[in-house]
């Protein structure tokens, strides 16, 4: 292995300035806070999900509903048992919306349902000639609450079918983590804010009823028992606000044991001709194929940011119908429609942010979405947006400040609005995060499946000039970054939002000269790092117990110490280089330690190691910054480390343009490398008075984490990037936060 360790010990010096105070670190996942481990799900709203399912155990044989649906005698016999048997073809209605486009001529041409079975070949051809075909504008309505803006995105959006036609509503209702005490949650629930109001369904209801609408069922799966489902409804209001409006309220989930009387509704039927998708195990409720089949379609989500598929609306709300026979009961399977993104949350638990794995299984999903969108596609989508939330979607809610509704008859363009009006439609800072991607990766992936220029999607309603102005982003994702910002504050990095198809604005430029000298603070370089930091946590070494510096790191504290990872730039751009740190405190001083990829190991060695090395800066380095008091955030310490040992340290007042390279962080330093491997560790104790004065339980002090890493070219790597138009590191304003446990 040819690893060669290095330790030295310094005596603090005396410093002409004291600053009193120690940086901090990201607490990694600060993409949004773990949902609670539940029996199916995932980041989505098709349950409350487990973001995180646990390996399957041998699965038994599926049951005949699943595996392989018993045949039926026809498509009519079939119909016939149904609740909502099936109806003549429509003819215009004369009252036809033909400024909206909403009603259209109708013709739902042959069943597609026949012996117990779904014809998914016919049914995406019928759904993707309507999809590409359809340029519908998609109607923005402000008003005062849900029940009013159901009935009249309703009235304004919902094709007019003849009143014997069956409909069905599918809301959110099942897209939050848990429900929680109030009382204990400060007036939180758990629940409300994340789904689709009943009173806005009951809007639609009523809207429905008007048009002579007797056939109306709410339906909606979740991936859990009939007794979790009997709770949410009577918990949400939603039973007693169907059973007002007359209307029938059923689960699209079948376990083989409460749904087994009756009609069945949420009976698994296996789908024909799906084999080349990327769902090809799908299965469709019985419910929700009756209605494909003969009936009318709608969706009603909850208009809402979402920390995996960044919105939450027409594209996103089929998971709710989805059912998998990968296993049994194939109502639970809901989570496989994302199972790519295990590896990551594996990888994010053990302290490693891998971006590019977290985005490849995003593109799965939004394939796969796009799938389900072309078997389940809603005749409309009615959005609830009173108020419509930013924030994550779960955890993290930031409600708009109007109330609106936004509807029309192709989910893809409704998805768009949505995205622009919740502040991440053609966003170049969400690019910046998400590999290119200036919106929702869903609606990305569906525009191109179905060839959609949605630059030119018509826009109507008395709330469209809401978007005449570049709107608010509140948004919280499952990878560790946040944004946030209102009209008339600095741009986000990467460029403010950007409206339609408007060129974003340049990104902030540093002033001349800036530059990461370790030695020299160079000027301030403009960032807009907004207000979300990464953090960093330093566990507490009870009394007694020692970490040994030796290189190896691994004592057992390190092991209680959570990582923090990065492998970005000065300007948040990946580069494949990753960096782990992770740290401890006690009342001896403050402990890092750093494991370096892709190590080149670029150090001149003439040079002794037990002398303090100016310079350090041009060679591989790694650097922390620490700020010992949040109050004086211009006043900081500078302490760089190379792979062998060598060391840099300064303090540096910004304010008052001052450096004190006199200034001794008291370092004692081991580290080991490995050129073969391309790897380094690096093992601190940082003993300076000003730090460990700084050192206190819940401490929160600003910090930043740099790495220094080759020659042709040089990368400039930054745990929280300063997004300066040159490298600079001297940029207070975008450091994170090192908490300290208590």
């Amino acid at each position: 292995m040819n690893r060669i360790p290095t330790f030295h010990g310094r005596r603090a010096r005396r410093s002409s300035r004291a600053i009193a105070a120690l940086p901090a670190l990201l607490a990694l996942l600060a993409g949004c806070e773990d949902p609670q481990p539940q029996p199916a799900g995932g980041p989505g709203d098709g349950g409350p999900a487990a973001a995180q399912p646990a390996p399957d155990p041998p699965s038994p044989a599926p049951p005949a509903s699943v595996a392989a649906p018993a045949p039926a005698a026809s498509a009519s016999s079939f119909a016939a048992a149904s609740a909502h048997p099936a109806v003549p073809t429509a003819v215009p209605a004369a009252s036809s919306d033909v400024v909206a486009g909403a009603s259209q001529r109708y013709d739902p041409g042959p069943s597609v349902i026949a012996s117990d079975s779904i014809d998914g070949a016919a049914l995406r051809k019928r759904h993707v000639e309507r999809l590409k075909a359809n340029g519908s504008p998609v109607t923005v309505l402000r008003g005062q609450g849900p029940l009013e803006l159901g009935k009249r995105i309703c009235e304004a959006v919902v094709p007019r079918r003849p009143p014997a036609t069956p409909v069905l509503l599918k809301p959110n209702l099942c897209g939050f983590d848990s429900v929680k005490d109030p009382a204990k949650s400060k007036g939180d629930d758990g629940v409300t804010g994340r789904i689709t109001q009943p009173e806005f369904v009951r809007g639609v209801v009523q809207c429905l009823k008007a048009r002579g609408h007797t056939k109306i069922t709410i339906a909606e799966g979740c991936g859990h028992s009939h007794k979790f489902w009997k709770d949410l409804v009577q918990r949400t209001g939603y039973e007693a606000m169907a059973a007002e409006e007359g209307a029938a309220l059923v689960a699209m989930d079948d376990d083989g044991v409460f749904d087994v009387a009756g009609d069945r509704p949420g009976k698994p039927l296996a789908i024909r001709g799906i084999e080349a998708s990327h769902v090809p195990t799908l299965l469709m409720p019985k419910v929700l194929a009756e209605h494909l089949d003969r009936g009318l379609f709608l969706s009603l989500p909850r208009l809402k940011m979402h920390r995996y598929s960044v919105i939450s609306a027409g594209i996103k709300g089929m998971q709710g119908t989805v059912m998998l026979s990968d296993s049994a009961p194939a109502y639970k399977q809901k989570w496989r429609m994302h199972r790519e993104l295990k590896p990551y949350l594996d990888a994010k638990a053990a302290g490693q942010e891998d971006r590019a794995l977290y985005l490849s299984s995003l593109r799965v999903f939004a394939e796969r979405m796009v799938d389900v969108l072309e078997i389940s596609t809603p005749d409309a989508v009615l959005g609830d947006g009173a108020p419509a939330m930013g924030g994550d979607g779960f955890q993290v809610l930031r409600p708009t400040a109007e109330m609106v509704a936004v509807g029309g008859t192709n989910p893809v363009r409704v998805d768009r609005v949505v995205a622009e009006l919740l502040g991440v439609w053609n966003s170049p800072a969400l690019a910046r995060e998400l590999g290119g991607h200036r919106t929702s990766p869903l609606i990305d992936a569906a525009a191109k499946r179905f060839g959609l220029d949605l630059k030119t999607t018509p826009i109507t309603g008395d709330g469209a000039d809401l978007l005449k102005a570049p709107r608010p982003v509140h948004y919280k994702a499952m990878a560790p970054f946040r944004l946030d910002w209102e009209p008339g504050q600095a741009p986000l990095p990467g460029g403010g939002p950007a409206r339609g198809s408007e060129p974003a604005p340049p990104p902030p430029r540093a002033a001349p000269g800036g530059a990461p000298d370790g030695g020299t603070a160079a000027p301030d370089g403009g960032t807009a790092a907004g207000p979300a930091k990464p953090e960093a946590r330093a566990a507490r070494l009870p009394p007694g117990e020692r970490v040994v510096l030796d290189g190896k790191a691994d004592d057992p504290a390190w092991g209680r110490a959570k990582a923090v990872a990065w492998d970005t730039d000065y300007a948040g751009e990946r580069t494949g280089f990753p960096t782990r740190a992770r740290f401890l405190w006690s009342e001896a001083g403050l402990h890092a330690l750093f494991e370096l990829s892709n190590a080149g190991l670029n150090t001149d060695r003439s040079k002794p190691v037990g002398e303090e090395r100016k310079g350090l800066y041009r060679e591989d380095c790694i650097e922390l910054f620490l700020t010992p008091d949040p109050g004086a955030p211009k006043r900081y310490f500078e302490v760089e480390i190379g792979p062998f040992g060598h060391f840099f340290d300064i303090a540096v007042d910004r304010g008052a343009r001052l450096e004190d390279t006199a200034w001794s962080s008291g370092a004692t330093i081991a580290a080991r490398q490995s050129a073969e491997e391309r790897t380094a560790v690096i093992e601190a104790l940082l003993t300076a008075p000003e730090i460990v004065k700084a050192l206190a339980p819940n401490a929160r002090l600003p910090m930043n984490l740099y790495r220094m890493e080759g020659k042709e070219p040089r990368r400039y790597l930054a745990w929280s990037p300063p997004r300066t138009s040159k490298p600079n590191f001297h940029v207070p304003e975008a450091f994170g936060v090192l908490v300290l446990d208590p």
